[in-house]
């Protein structure tokens, strides 16, 4: 089969397979790590408001054990199929070995378009869908662990631990089954803009590289550079509002129903704003609309992030990118053949499986909060505001000066739960690009970031089963 026609989860296997020989594992090896272990299809009827009843189709799919539990969100979605949800699975495992998560990569999703549904339909859905996994110990703290993806949110998380709970009355860490939760419910601060934030420190830390940099012809930093996004959901919306709040300019901004453009920038609450009065952010005051939405991907700027879904950046477009950089924050979002295309031309790709871990690493403290049952800053505050306060004093009695009221409030206040998750959140991106940038440096094999980021995954969850006495 041609590079052309390759399936979503086909084009995540080559991008595997470029990797994979980059390394000296054996091939036993290297097949036990590339295929998912467990896949999960089934279908149940839902009761629509006519009365007719419908079959639903849904999956789950745990891509790899070598860590457990294993992780990843539930999409609801007309598009969801079984090639879809392997290849997000798959991605899920190489994204946490990544960025040094420890879980294994899973997926779910059903079969359908939730505007076209109630509430309580889509309620019924949600709970019908639980009890399934509950069947067959495809859900639990310590086997696998759903979260948000296209189409769910925190509500639809509630309603999976409230069914979680009552089939397991007396398991004391039911609350760590699911993550992206609402605060009451064990949720936990920063996760709503945890994915667009880890895509802001990826793009952060990406320039942050002088040499890299100047082989684009870019300065360093995000500062004054050019950016297009597309896709304005959570993700693209919070990459967009931090990227502009570090200082670059966001010059076009994509969804489905359109595009438009502003070589000035663009205000991405105002443009927000215009979106839920008039259900479109087409004729944006301050902007020109695009003739086509497709034509933004190809806008003059330094940074594209597509924030879309899968397969937005083809051969057929790719020619005609102009940007330096392609921060990757949707899933699978450039085909096999762009890349190519683009590697030749000499764009630097941020890869999916690195730029868009944010999410997973912030439900990975949501994780480990739900498991020791306390909320991060609560045994540490007022010790470490009690300390500042005392240092501050003794400062300011050994220089003879004193500060304003205002200025030792920020100096003296202590880290609260969103300030741990996210400090931890930028330590996991930067720590993850570093070493993706070094094995890419080391290797005259490996000429792309994407490689270099699965190179890395591969190796680490090799030593995993390797651990297990499975290879030796």
């Amino acid at each position: 089969m041609g590079v052309n026609n390759l399936s979503f989860f086909e084009t995540v296997l080559s991008f595997f397979d470029k990797a994979a020989a980059c390394t000296s594992h054996p091939q036993g090896l290297i097949d036990q790590i590339k295929y998912c272990n467990s896949i999960y299809e089934f279908k149940f009827p839902v009761k629509r408001q006519d009365g007719t009843i419908e079959i639903l189709q849904a999956f789950r799919v745990e891509h790899s054990h070598h860590k457990l539990p294993v992780k990843g969100g539930i999409r609801y979605s007309e598009m969801v199929n079984q090639d879809e949800v392997k290849a997000l699975a798959a991605l899920m495992t190489y994204k946490c070995a990544i960025v040094d998560v420890p879980f294994g990569g899973a997926k779910g999703g059903i079969r359908f378009e939730p505007k076209n549904y109630t509430e309580e339909q889509i309620e019924h859905i949600t709970r019908r869908y639980t009890a399934e996994l509950v069947k067959k110990n495809f859900i639990g703290p310590g086997v696998d662990v759903p979260a948000p993806d296209y189409g769910t949110g925190p509500r639809e998380m509630a309603w999976i631990l409230d069914t979680y709970r009552a089939l397991h009355p007396d398991q004391i860490d039911a609350d760590g089954c699911v993550t992206g939760k609402p605060i009451a419910q064990g949720g936990i601060h920063g996760r709503t803009e945890a994915t667009g934030r880890g895509v802001y420190f990826a793009g952060r830390r990406a320039t942050c590289y002088e040499e890299d940099m100047k082989k684009l012809g870019l300065t360093r930093g995000l500062e004054g550079k050019k950016v297009v996004v597309q896709g304005l959901g959570n993700v693209g919306y919070y990459a967009a509002k931090f990227f502009r709040e570090a200082g670059a300019v966001i010059v076009a901004l994509i969804e489905w129903d359109g595009a438009i453009y502003n070589p000035k920038g663009l205000d991405v609450d105002a443009v927000q704003k215009h979106r839920r009065e008039t259900n479109s952010i087409l004729n944006f005051p301050d902007a020109k609309n695009f003739v086509k939405n497709t034509d933004g991907l190809e806008y003059e700027c330094d940074i594209l992030i597509p924030a879309a879904l899968e397969r937005q950046i083809t051969a057929q477009n790719a020619p005609n990118i102009k940007a330096k950089i392609i921060l990757e924050a949707a899933n699978g979002p450039t085909t096999a053949d762009a890349e190519k295309i683009l590697v030749d031309k000499g764009v630097m790709i941020v890869p999916d499986a690195y730029a868009n871990a944010g999410g997973v690493t912030v439900s990975y403290f949501e994780w480990l909060k739900n498991l020791s049952h306390v909320r991060f800053g609560r045994l540490s505050k007022r010790f470490e505001e009690g300390s500042h306060k005392r240092l501050l004093g003794v400062v300011e009695r050994l220089t003879g000066k004193s500060l304003t009221d205002e200025e030792k409030k920020i100096i003296i206040r202590g880290a609260d739960e969103i300030d741990f998750v996210n400090s931890g959140l930028e330590e996991t991106m930067y720590n993850a690009y570093d070493d993706m940038r070094e094995t890419m440096m080391k290797s005259p094999r490996i000429l792309d970031l994407r490689t270099a980021a699965f190179v890395n995954a591969i190796n680490k969850i090799a030593v995993s089963y390797m651990q297990m006495g499975i290879w030796p």
